[in-house]
């Protein structure tokens, strides 16, 4: 029994390395000589760092909402179909996930941008009026390419998952279709999605090529904030960025922490 419990350590390795290292140097470079809490003092101080947290929750917030229910939809339609069909949504799902970043925001900007092929087409046919890549509805828009496409990844095998008797009795009371998935569908896996709207809630947080080669440093988000501070050659400050990342942090396991308390405390019940 202990030979087995040796084999663990190569991942505990591993764990402390790219984990428990570089967090304790994070944390340890947070505090400043002789005034540890001044990175901190400042950043709750500084609307400028507040309004970046504001603007990046609200993102984070909108797009997994809106990820989370655009997902549930293809994944109720491809219960019903076959198993290679839904294996192929699965496979198109994932391509999604891996082409988030640098490559998305380029395929984007080729048919979306200001010269761009859709936008040309739409702007001929006076249906994409006023809409600019480069902004707000552009960053939503360009996030939840890979929140959509990581949601359905998750939420298609939960769906797939509830008992077919359970839908086949609600449908012999009169409550199939959309009132099944409202008043029962939905409802019974509500510990499994709110564990999705976890990880897409995370994921969005801590998104930083797509929003820095959108929108460069204009992007008003926490994580290009850090970037600044890291890789700036004028307002370069390696400890406020330290700070920087473990509000980050704080915020982001916050919520994620009250989801695992919701999860729990739905299952004992």
């Amino acid at each position: 029994m202990l030979s087995r419990r040796l084999y663990v350590l190569p991942f505990l390795a591993l764990l402390a390395l790219i984990v428990v290292w570089p967090l304790s140097t994070v944390v340890v470079g947070s505090f400043k000589p002789g005034a540890p809490l001044e990175h901190y003092a400042y950043i709750l101080g500084s609307r400028f760092y507040l309004k970046a947290f504001s603007v990046t929750l609200k993102l984070s917030l909108l797009t997994t909402a809106l990820g989370l229910a655009i997902a549930v939809l293809p994944a109720i339609a491809l219960r019903a179909r076959s198993r290679r069909l839904s294996d192929l949504a699965l496979t198109i799902g994932n391509i999604g996930a891996n082409f988030a970043g640098v490559p998305s925001v380029l395929a984007f900007m080729i048919l979306l941008g200001s010269n761009g092929i859709v936008t040309k087409l739409l702007r001929e046919a006076g249906l994409m009026e006023g809409f600019d890549l480069y902004s707000w509805s552009g960053l939503v828009l360009t996030y939840l390419f890979f929140q959509v496409s990581i949601g359905t990844v998750l939420v298609l095998p939960v769906i797939t998952a509830i008992p077919r008797d359970i839908e086949e009795a609600a449908d012999l009371l009169g409550q199939g279709g959309a009132r099944f998935w409202a008043s029962v569908g939905l409802p019974v896996v509500w510990r499994q999605l709110l564990s999705v709207a976890t990880l897409l809630f995370a994921n969005a947080m801590g998104t930083y090529a797509t929003a820095y080669t959108l929108m460069g440093t204009s992007a008003q988000i926490v994580t290009v904030r850090i970037g600044e501070l890291v890789a700036g050659d004028v307002f370069a400050d390696p400890g406020l960025a330290n700070a920087l990342s473990i509000c980050l942090l704080v915020v982001l396991i916050a919520p994620i922490l009250l989801a695992q308390l919701l999860t729990a405390k739905g299952t004992k019940a």
